[in-house]
């Protein structure tokens, strides 16, 4: 018998997740110089890291000989002020795909289920199928969240729903007392993961004061990351915020160095770089002005998004013809076809003239494949 038919059926039908094409493997294809091509498919911050965090990181680089404090005692203590939370209720996390990992290895097993939507992160299904439980995928409305028909969904096995809030791909965003009245009615002994992985890039008036919910419901998970409006996306720092009972079994079966020391480092200096978190916002904004301008004034139909990138429709079914144009002009965006979108394709808000060149690309595209 070969070896790997002794793996779990369930571990032998996952599909890894593909992430956005890196720039290096575009060139290599193309035969393209690498400062030739816009990465605009994996939602990263076209302004780069904060500089307070990297500052912070290459001082931390003297150290590196050492391994990272397993406890991540400062970061949590940076976390606990900001948040008003205690240090037991902080998890912290390889980004924080990995915090979503640790809760499905926590609460999912054979014979359990999760609840997730339509279209929404991919990790979901994935972390629920390695856990060899069974996934329960809710049809979107309007490309978002359901939240009644997934509280429907919900059984007696059931022992977890995710939930994104941004959603991504879609960019859909669920209103504050939407979610609270979901988490008053789902029943206390399922694990309700709030992936917030985009927060920063709401307005003020928009973000749910959701840690504050924490103190209602024992059941909530609140997921957060440094990858994305901090600009730490290849350093890998995420983290969680729960009820201690929740993330002290979390820590359980954390490993003790799953962040690094370089990460560590970054991300309590990046905490109190909020001017460059408001830089990232405000270039976002005008960013996104700027793409559904373009897209409106090309006939192309999108959906509305809270996050830092637009899915739009490419009319004709020809998504991939589009993509492949785009390619072979440098530009690198996402297809989302994995997502049940196969007529989508995903782009996230760059620098000003990386906006500007994808619109002129896409414009290209579209009339090559007319």
């Amino acid at each position: 018998m070969n070896l790997c038919d002794l793996a779990p059926e369930y571990i032998r039908a996952i599909h890894p997740y593909q992430p956005g094409k890196p720039i290096s493997e575009l060139a290599r294809e193309m035969g393209m110089d690498e400062h030739s091509i816009i990465k605009l498919a994996s939602n990263e911050n076209p302004l780069g890291t904060s500089p307070l965090a990297l500052e912070a990181m290459l001082q931390a680089m003297d150290k590196v000989a050492l391994y990272p404090d397993g406890s991540g005692f400062e970061l949590k203590a940076a976390l606990s002020e900001r948040y008003t939370v205690a240090s037991n209720q902080i998890v912290l996390g390889n980004g924080s795909n990995d915090v979503l990992e640790l809760a499905a290895r926590v609460f999912l097993k054979p014979g359990a289920s999760a609840v997730y939507s339509q279209h929404a992160f991919a990790v979901y299904p994935l972390v629920t199928q390695a856990m060899g439980a069974s996934g329960i995928a809710v049809p979107a409305r309007k490309y978002g969240h359901d939240l009644d028909a997934m509280l429907d969904a919900v059984t007696p096995e059931t022992r977890m729903v995710f939930i994104a809030n941004p959603n991504n791909p879609t960019g859909t965003f669920l209103v504050a007392s939407a979610l609270l009245r979901f988490l008053e009615r789902v029943s206390s002994d399922v694990l309700v993961v709030l992936d917030e992985a985009y927060n920063e890039y709401l307005p003020s008036t928009m973000q749910a004061d959701s840690i504050a919910w924490l103190k209602r419901f024992p059941n909530l998970l609140i997921t957060r990351t440094f990858s994305k409006a901090y600009g730490m996306a290849g350093i890998r720092v995420g983290f969680g915020l729960a009820h201690p009972d929740v993330s002290g079994l979390m820590n359980r079966v954390r490993q003790p160095f799953n962040v690094n020391s370089i990460g560590l480092a970054g991300a309590v200096a990046a905490l109190q770089d909020i001017e460059f978190v408001k830089r990232s916002y405000a270039l976002n904004q005008s960013g996104m002005l700027q793409i559904t301008t373009g897209l409106r004034q090309l006939g192309i139909e999108y959906i509305p998004s809270y996050g830092n990138f637009l899915s739009f429709r490419v009319n004709g079914g020809n998504a991939g013809a589009i993509n492949e144009s785009l390619l072979r002009q440098g530009v690198i965006v996402r297809p989302i076809s994995i997502y049940e979108m196969p007529e989508h394709l995903r782009v996230t808000v760059g620098l000003e003239s990386e906006n500007q060149t994808f619109l002129k690309s896409l414009e290209i595209a579209i009339g090559e494949s007319a």
